[in-house]
């Protein structure tokens, strides 16, 4: 189950940076809105959260099971653990949220913002850093289900290219917000 959600990890990742991209650049106004690639891949991409979703709360609930019967819960020495499964909590909430900004129709049924206001600009700046602390605690323990050696030597590349996207991200959020505004 656990590499299973591993390989499921990188295919959110790589469908996840393409949509931050394509979304980025469309946020910029450097590209069309409504394209029915970027909502094919976006449904992808919410089809792949889900599964990792059921695989995460199965997981937990074994965790749970574990503690439960060894009567040991060892929260101080498992804070990461629970900060894992906390900030994919909240990249849920928050994914509802940055979905629902986008469930206007437009022409052909494609995704449009209809609204873009301070809420929303609030929501999708949290949705950002909660994907960011949720990827950067889960780096190590995804590339070690992998069976990549020397994670840590990995780690910081990731980290930095996930962190440099995820600022262009917030920043086409808050360019879109003030162009809204104009």
């Amino acid at each position: 189950m656990r590499k299973i959600n591993a390989v499921l990890s990188i295919v959110m990742l790589a469908l996840f940076l393409l949509h931050i991209i394509v979304g980025s650049l469309q946020l910029f106004g450097l590209m069309p809105g409504g394209s029915a690639v970027m909502q094919v891949l976006a449904w992808a991409l919410v089809s792949a959260v889900a599964a990792h979703i059921v695989i995460g709360i199965k997981l937990t609930f074994d965790t749970l099971s574990a503690v439960k019967r060894s009567g040991t819960g060892h929260f101080s020495e498992n804070k990461l653990f629970w900060a894992r499964r906390i900030s994919g909590f909240a990249v849920m909430l928050f994914m509802v949220s940055h979905i629902f900004v986008f469930m206007g129709s437009g022409s052909g049924g494609s995704f449009r913002l209809n609204l873009f206001d301070i809420p929303q600009l609030v929501c999708s700046l949290l949705f950002v850093l909660s994907l960011l602390v949720h990827i950067i605690c889960n780096i190590r323990p995804l590339l070690l289900g992998l069976g990549v050696g020397k994670a840590r030597r990995y780690i910081g590349d990731a980290a930095f290219v996930l962190s440099v996207l995820l600022l262009a991200a917030g920043a086409a959020f808050v360019v879109y917000f003030v162009r809204w505004l104009l």
